[in-house]
């Protein structure tokens, strides 16, 4: 069976830099192991994203070289690869938890909700903030009901998580130390955390890269395979890439746009170049083709810390020169 991993982005932005990396290297995972790529599109949350952002999205990786074996454009067997499409398979997985007693009715007000969204959870947790909601017995449930609109709650079990991330390594999470996760807001709307294990599942993922900031998010997803009786696929969470000053590059914090390289005349080759650099692929700063490094991939050489990546670095971009890698790689 062949390995299947994917690039998921949330249209609500232009590609950047750091989204490039994470798309990158989860190609070259897949091409270098013979493995099929999925382009899957986030756009559950549909006021922030938006279809011309989708298709500026497909634009930018197909300049970069990077291509896919089934995606919103091209199709595929298990499709559609737009999350705003698939809600029929949500709804179905939730009412199987509900069915199957894995959810509750959540009646907390707003600031009790985010109270409970910001306590510590997953991996770097020290205690459960737990949600009143989940003892309520059946007449209170019917009683609150009737006055307010609830959102449910995935009833995490009360045992240990335990996983080996392919970058970060062994990973534990303590019983009693992961919140109880939203999987229907009280609009409809289904939380992320359901609609991306539904994906990944579905779809046949056999293979998760994405970026260091979802590793607390993957206990809570783990414990919803277990409880619809999936296997999880295999996790690797790269490191995130940061300014000089340890900002992580973002849209939200005007990153360069792959977009408006495109537009400024830059080479795609000087972008992969860049991305092979920072990632450790290239012991050198240079125009490279992305199908170049599929014979020389590895997770192995993947740095394990933050990547600072400076303006000198980004620099490179735009003017081509070579710099020597002691001056530019922090």
């Amino acid at each position: 069976m062949a390995r299947r991993g994917r690039f998921a982005p949330t249209p609500s932005g232009q590609l950047h830099i750091g989204n490039a990396y994470t798309a990158l290297l989860a190609w070259l995972q897949m091409r270098s192991a013979d493995g099929l790529f999925v382009l899957r599109m986030e756009d559950i949350d549909k006021p922030r994203c938006k279809p011309e952002l989708a298709d500026l999205v497909m634009e930018d990786l197909r300049w970069l070289g990077i291509d896919w074996d089934e995606g919103p454009d091209v199709g595929g067997p298990v499709g559609p690869y737009t999350q705003s499409q698939r809600e029929d398979l949500y709804q179905a997985v939730f009412e199987k938890l509900l069915r199957d007693g894995w959810i509750y009715p959540c009646f907390c007000s707003r600031a009790d909700r985010m109270a409970i969204a910001s306590a510590p959870h997953g991996l770097s947790s020290t205690n459960m903030f737990a949600c009143r909601c989940r003892t309520l017995t059946s007449q209170q449930r019917v009683e609150k009901s009737a006055v307010k609109v609830p959102c449910y709650r995935f009833r995490m079990p009360d045992a240990p998580v335990h996983f080996v991330d392919a970058i970060a390594g062994p990973q534990l999470v303590p019983a009693g130390h992961s919140r109880d996760l939203i999987l229907k807001r009280a609009d409809g709307v289904f939380g992320y955390q359901l609609a991306v294990v539904v994906d990944d599942a579905t779809m046949g993922i056999t293979d998760v890269l994405r970026g260091w900031d979802l590793l607390d998010s993957t206990p809570l997803q783990q414990m919803l395979y277990k409880a619809l009786g999936w296997e999880a696929p295999q996790f690797a969470h790269v490191p995130l890439l940061c300014d000089s000053d340890g900002r992580r590059l973002s849209k939200r914090s005007g990153s360069i746009a792959i977009a408006s390289m495109r537009k400024a005349g830059v080479a795609p080759e000087q972008v992969i170049g860049l991305l092979a650099f920072i990632s450790g692929l290239h012991d050198r700063l240079e125009p490279m083709k992305a199908v170049d490094l599929i014979s020389v991939f590895t997770l192995d050489k993947v740095p394990r810390g933050v990547i600072k990546v400076s303006e000198d670095v980004l620099q490179f971009v735009f003017t081509g020169a070579e710099r020597s890698p002691s001056k530019i790689k922090q």
